[in-house]
């Protein structure tokens, strides 16, 4: 049976709500600096790389759906919500315990290099309703709705994915290790 309408408002109005929360709790996480703490500078090659295989596992979903394999697809997909909390964990407590690095790159490739930051920053918090009202869709077993989000939602999230791993590969040269 597929979800009620009451059932798809209230993820709705739950979807708004964390989708709002998450980027203002980062925001301000973000400023916040813990005395007297060892900074987690081994964190960033470590969520780069969560970031990598977000990518690999969004098409390894896509293969899967594409060949009938819905429980795969599903395993996949949730995996993947999964190692995205896990990368914003590390990625908040990383900058929180450590300062900020700026890019040391100069000429065209600067450019190049904020472009990429910022279009990564600005559609990861697009992402965030995008990819819980597709997986809403999902579990209220509406598959036309989610197949149709979904379509949306993947090139989104395999760009932030692939530019996660992109902006961490341009800026790691400058990190103070």
């Amino acid at each position: 049976m597929k979800g009620s309408v009451t059932d798809e408002k209230k993820f709705n109005r739950v979807i708004a709500i964390v989708s709002i929360i998450i980027p203002i709790v980062v925001a301000i996480l973000f400023g916040v600096k813990l005395p007297n703490v060892e900074p987690l500078s081994f964190l960033p090659p470590i969520y780069a790389t969560i970031n990598g295989i977000t990518a690999v596992l969004l098409l390894v979903a896509v293969w899967a759906i594409k060949n009938g394999n819905q429980k795969l697809h599903q395993n996949v997909m949730t995996t993947n919500i999964a190692l995205s909390l896990l990368f914003l964990i590390m990625y908040i407590a990383y900058h929180m315990t450590s300062d900020t690095t700026s890019y040391g790159g100069e000429g065209a490739i600067r450019y190049v290099y904020y472009f990429i930051l910022i279009t990564h920053i600005v559609l990861s918090i697009a992402l965030i309703p995008l990819v819980l009202r597709t997986y809403a869709m999902a579990y209220l077993k509406k598959f036309e709705d989610h197949r149709a989000l979904a379509k949306y939602t993947f090139p989104v999230w395999l760009y932030v994915a692939v530019t996660g791993v992109v902006v961490y590969l341009m800026i790691s040269p400058y990190y103070a290790y």
